[in-house]
C-alpha cells in the first residue's frame, strides 16, 4: 500500500468560471490558472502521483505548454488515473478538504463525489470531501483564493 498527499491553491479572479471537483459553481469569481484552476482535482492528482513516487502535475502538465491552456482538469485526472493503472495500482480511498470562505461547498459535494467516482472507477463511498472556512483569516478568509488538500491510499492490483 502507498499513501500520497496533495495540495493546491489558486487565486480568485473576475471573469473566470469557478470549477471545483469538476463542478461549475455559481460565484462572481473563478480560480486563476493555466488550466481551469480546479484546486480539488489538482490536489487529488498530486496525491496520486505522490503515492506512486512520480513527478507532480506541474511537471506532467507544464503551464508553458499551450495545449493545457484552459483545459478541463477532469481530462488531466483521467490521464493521471491511467498512470495509476499502468503502475498496477488501484485506489483504495481518497480523503479531501476544500478551504474556502465563500461560496459554501455543502450543496456541491455530492456531485463532486459522483464525478470523481466515475473518472477514477471507485465507489462513491470511497471518496470523502469536506469543506471548511478559515474563519476569515488569511488569504482564504479574505476571499482572495481557495485551496484544497487530498490524501489517497493505493494498493497493488
Amino acid at each position: 500500500m502507498k499513501i500520497g498527499i496533495g495540495y493546491d491553491v489558486h487565486k480568485l479572479v473576475k471573469n473566470r468560471d469557478l470549477i471545483i471537483g469538476g463542478v461549475k459553481i455559481n460565484h462572481p469569481k473563478g480560480l486563476e490558472g493555466h488550466s481551469d484552476g480546479d484546486v480539488l482535482i489538482h490536489a487529488i492528482m498530486d496525491a496520486l502521483l505522490g503515492a506512486l513516487g512520480k513527478n507532480d502535475i506541474g511537471t506532467l502538465f507544464p503551464d508553458t505548454d499551450s495545449k493545457y491552456k484552459n483545459i478541463d482538469s477532469k481530462l488531466l485526472l483521467k490521464e493521471v488515473y491511467e498512470i495509476v493503472k499502468e503502475c498496477n495500482y488501484k485506489i483504495v480511498n481518497i480523503d479531501c478538504i476544500i478551504e474556502a470562505e465563500k461560496p459554501k461547498m455543502r450543496n456541491h459535494i455530492s456531485k463532486m463525489k459522483e464525478i470523481l467516482s466515475k473518472i477514477l472507477s471507485i465507489d462513491i463511498d470511497d471518496i470523502n470531501i469536506k469543506a471548511t472556512t478559515t474563519e476569515k483569516l488569511g488569504f482564504i478568509g479574505r476571499e482572495e483564493g481557495i485551496a484544497a488538500q487530498s490524501a489517497v491510499l493505493l494498493d497493488k492490483n
